[in-house]
């Protein structure tokens, strides 16, 4: 797990811009170079200007769009130079299946994952679904074209298995399950609220507008509102 990782639950509120974003762009120094890794499905142009003017509503920076076409490979010779790493929100099982092969060939900056960036930064990533046994455990929209729930190989940045659009999808049972399939632990982001995972310190520290949850191995539910702080280890 590098140092400092930033997972951002989605969410535009302008308001939340620099609360989102500014911790992220002060680890990756003064005005920044941020690679923007999208999976293009056919808007990734819009997306790009989208979080360009996120990012430099926060701080003085440079975003630099790497648009990946849906069902294409990721050349991390693309990231190269980048001071920070933003991975963007869309298909989570499309980032994760650009993102997982290349892995280990990621630039060590820090890395900031908005809603699917977010989910795939975990250990074990919860890609979606909406089904457990052919029961639902969260609106079948919120399913990201897969049915029953699916957790696949993360990048291993962040030690729990993490769900995004928490209150605004009604995703925390989704979670719940997938943490009680795996025996693993878990945390659920709200929209535009930010989790920040610094690995030196062991902690885990919530802003922003929303709350997080975390879901325990046993099965414990517990929230935390931003200025609270949790340990990694649960």
């Amino acid at each position: 797990m590098t140092a400092t990782t930033f997972l951002i639950g989605g969410g535009w509120d302008e308001r939340a811009s620099g609360l989102l974003y500014g911790p992220f762009l002060a680890a990756a120094g003064s005005r920044p170079t941020v690679a923007c890794l999208l999976v293009d499905e056919g808007d990734g142009a819009a997306d790009f200007v989208r979080y360009a003017a996120a990012l430099r509503r926060a701080a003085p920076c440079t975003p630099v769009p790497v648009l990946v076409p849906l069902g294409g490979a990721l050349d991390p010779a693309s990231l190269e130079g980048a001071d920070g790493l933003l991975v963007g929100g869309g298909l989570t099982p499309a980032y994760q299946e650009v993102l997982a092969p290349v892995r280990a060939r990621l630039p060590e900056v820090p890395y900031v994952g908005f809603s699917a960036g977010a989910a795939v930064a975990a250990r074990e990533a919860l890609v979606g679904g909406w089904l457990a046994g052919g029961v639902a455990v969260c609106p079948e929209e919120a399913g990201e074209d897969l049915g029953e729930v699916e957790v696949r190989a993360g990048l291993g940045l962040v030690p729990w298995t993490v769900e995004v659009h928490a209150a605004q999808w009604g995703t925390l049972a989704r979670l719940v399950e997938a943490v009680r399939q795996r025996e693993s632990s878990g945390v659920a982001i709200d929209e535009n609220t930010l989790l920040t995972v610094d690995g030196d310190s062991g902690r885990a520290r919530v802003s922003g507008l929303g709350r997080v949850h975390t879901v325990s191995p046993a099965g414990f539910v517990r929230a935390y509102r931003s200025g609270e702080s949790f340990g990694l280890t649960m």
